[in-house]
């Protein structure tokens, strides 16, 4: 295991304007870094032509990283594919819904083709037989932000007949379990089976999109497979997940940030294929800044594995809107520690002359020359060597779970709640809740959700839940767990056919309602604030009602219910709603699980994350995402501030600058 915090950058001397490595390497280690991530973007250079190899800017690199005694991660190259490959085989090129692709954007392969994965080896091989060995080597990153990329050209085709085949055998049930017979879509035999990007049923094509997940899992494995003949014990294998893009606007691909969960990849399943999870997480700064997509984000990929993980790629400076105020790099930076990230490496070190990502700027602006950026760089450098074995592994024992789901993703882009409210909305609509009120959790993909680690279950629009799924939360809240459910939970099962009895189907017994009605809420409020987007018309049977509509005639059904169940408690938020109301029923939730005492009083803007160190000492990160000083009367017995050596005791007032981080170790 690692003994200290990975700092550093990706780095591409490839793409540089004039040969300056060592100074780069210097600068960086003036920066305190001790990592570098090399080689993932760059095959065309690794291999100018079929089978001709180069690897002078791979060793140019590993032999001044072992002069300066930083350690380095090697990406394999296979997201980008060279242009003599395409001429070779046109069918590299990936074919989907809209057709085939052409070549030039990345990750525009098709990632089973034949070709493709005979030329990919190669390379992965021929890299890892050059590196491997090479003592500054610590670690292999695969593939990059991996994704199925729409693959359905006639193998893919051909692979999911097969797949359904195993899976239904008969095309009887196939028929029923989809209900086929709609619009004549029924098939009598295999060979009747229809091009799939054609398809109009929306739990067929969802199953077809779960298809495409496992194979592209089933790709990062057979790369970690041919990484796993080459590497030695001591280094691990990574890969840097990444989350749905959230635009601010609808301009460019690049004008947004990490938001929610991955359509195009099951993290969980995929998460097989490495031995340390990773990140790619982009977020607002500026005025914009909130912390909450870096913890949502690393919520998300700590519990891939229930380990520390790596943030491979997160921001130093980039466009007009991600320009850091001063103390904001350094707040991102402890952010990421305080979810349980092991370490940080920015994308990238050097801003790109020339390319697509011209003004994602790296860490150094187009001079290449020290900024305020680097300069506070420096700063997390030099503490991180100060006080980093404090910092690092930080174990986190979170008792509440929001749990996620791609199907129900896929299910509600089919069948959507509201034009403007997404799957991924209703997520970050009830984790930013839990949140902004220091409430950790974890974020738990359903099909790996363990019930019995929780106290309490959130459940953000679990559209597609299989009996099994919900029959585990009916237990939990039987022996005692919190649920707490939002509209469009529970109302299909995994194949997205629609349960024909009671909703929502089997869990109405612990949440005491049902309802068979919803609507567009109109002039609808509750408790005074505007109901928007959507409501069900919820009947309370044996359930507390703890708010009705506010309408002229909705007015008789409930919005927000409560009811005991057996030794547990089950919430239901029928609508979608101010963030206050639903804080209101989090906070009641945490008191029936027992979780009360553990939840700092303090709320955003002052974010509490806390956790053990490796000796056991209680940390807590306290991070100030506010552009104005302010103070936290200090929650904790006795503590002394890691960064500035200051004791507080509980009732002290701790003061905290503008976008701040105090870091409290607890003292017996």
């Amino acid at each position: 295991m690692r003994q200290e915090l990975l700092f550093g950058t990706a780095y591409y001397p490839e793409y540089m304007p004039y040969d300056r490595v060592e100074k780069d390497i210097s600068m960086m280690q003036a920066a305190g870094m001790n990592v570098i991530r090399i080689a993932e973007s760059t095959w065309s250079t690794l291999e100018p032509k079929d089978g001709k190899f180069d690897f002078f800017h791979i060793d140019r690199v590993l032999d001044a990283a072992e002069r300066a005694g930083m350690k380095v991660i090697i990406g394999t190259p296979t997201y980008a594919v060279p242009s003599w490959l395409e001429k070779k085989d046109r069918d590299v090129m990936v074919t989907a819904k809209e057709g085939q692709a052409r070549y030039g954007r990345r990750q525009i392969m098709d990632i089973m083709n034949p070709t493709f994965r005979f030329h990919a080896e190669r390379v992965i091989r021929k890299l890892l037989l050059h590196t491997a060995d090479h003592p500054c080597v610590i670690g292999f990153q695969i593939d990059n932000e991996t994704k199925h990329y729409g693959t359905a050209g006639k193998a893919v085709q051909a692979l999911f007949k097969e797949y359904l085949k195993e899976t239904f055998v008969t095309t009887d049930r196939l028929n029923e379990t989809f209900g086929l017979a709609y619009w004549s879509n029924s098939i009598n035999g295999w060979d009747d089976f229809p091009d799939i990007r054609g398809c109009i049923n929306g739990g067929l094509s969802c199953e077809f999109e779960r298809f495409q997940r496992k194979l592209a899992a089933e790709y990062l494995c057979w790369q970690s497979e041919i990484v796993g003949e080459y590497k030695r014990e001591d280094q691990f294998i990574t890969h840097n997940f990444d989350f749905q893009w959230k635009k601010f606007g609808a301009e460019i691909a690049q004008d947004g940030y990490s938001y929610g969960v991955q359509p195009d990849m099951d993290h969980y399943e995929a998460s097989k294929a490495v031995t340390i999870a990773g990140a790619d997480i982009y977020h607002p700064t500026q005025d914009q800044l909130t912390g909450a997509e870096t913890a949502f984000c690393g919520d998300a990929i700590r519990s891939l594995k229930d380990r520390n993980y790596l943030v491979l790629e997160c921001q130093a400076q980039a466009f007009k809107y991600w320009t850091p105020y001063p103390g904001q790099l350094k707040l991102h930076a402890y952010s990421h520690l305080a979810s349980g990230a092991d370490g940080i490496l920015y994308w990238n070190w050097h801003s790109i002359h020339n390319g697509y990502e011209t003004y994602w700027k790296g860490l150094l602006s187009h001079d290449l020359e020290a900024n305020p950026a680097y300069e506070e760089a420096c700063r997390i450098g030099a503490e991180w060597k100060e006080a980093g074995q404090k910092l690092l592994h930080l174990q986190k024992d979170n008792k509440i779970a929001l749990v996620v789901d791609i199907q129900s993703l896929h299910a509600l882009e089919w069948f959507p709640i509201d034009r403007d409210l997404s799957y991924n909305d209703v997520v970050r609509w009830m984790y930013d809740c839990l949140y902004e009120m220091n409430m950790e959790c974890d974020v738990v993909e359903a099909s790996a959700l363990d019930p019995g680690n929780y106290k309490m279950i959130v459940t953000p629009a679990l559209y597609s839940a299989s009996e099994d799924t919900l029959k585990k939360l009916k237990r939990f809240v039987s022996d005692g767990g919190v649920l707490i459910s939002s509209f469009k939970s529970f109302v299909s099962n995994e194949f997205l056919s629609v349960y024909h009895d009671t909703q929502p189907h089997i869990l109405h017994e612990c949440f005491g309602i049902r309802y068979n009605q919803f609507t567009e809420p109109g002039k609808m409020t509750i408790k005074g604030r505007p109901v928007t987007y959507f409501a069900e018309l919820v009947e309370a049977g044996e359930a507390e009602v703890l708010a009705s509509y506010e309408h002229k005639y909705w007015g008789k059904y409930a919005g927000i219910t409560r009811a005991d169940y057996k030794k547990g408690s089950a919430y239901y938020i029928a609508c979608y709603t101010h963030k206050d109301i639903v804080k209101e029923v989090c906070r009641r939730a945490v008191r029936d699980a027992g979780l009360e005492d553990e939840i700092p009083e303090a709320c955003w803007p002052v974010i509490i994350r806390s956790g053990e160190n490796e000796e056991k000492k209680k940390m807590h990160y306290v991070l100030h995402y506010r552009d104005e000083d302010s103070a936290l009367a200090c929650p904790y017995h006795k503590v002394k501030s890691v960064l500035d050596g200051m004791s507080y005791k509980k009732g002290d007032r701790i003061p905290l600058k503008d976008w701040d981080v105090v870091i409290l170790e607890e003292e017996v």
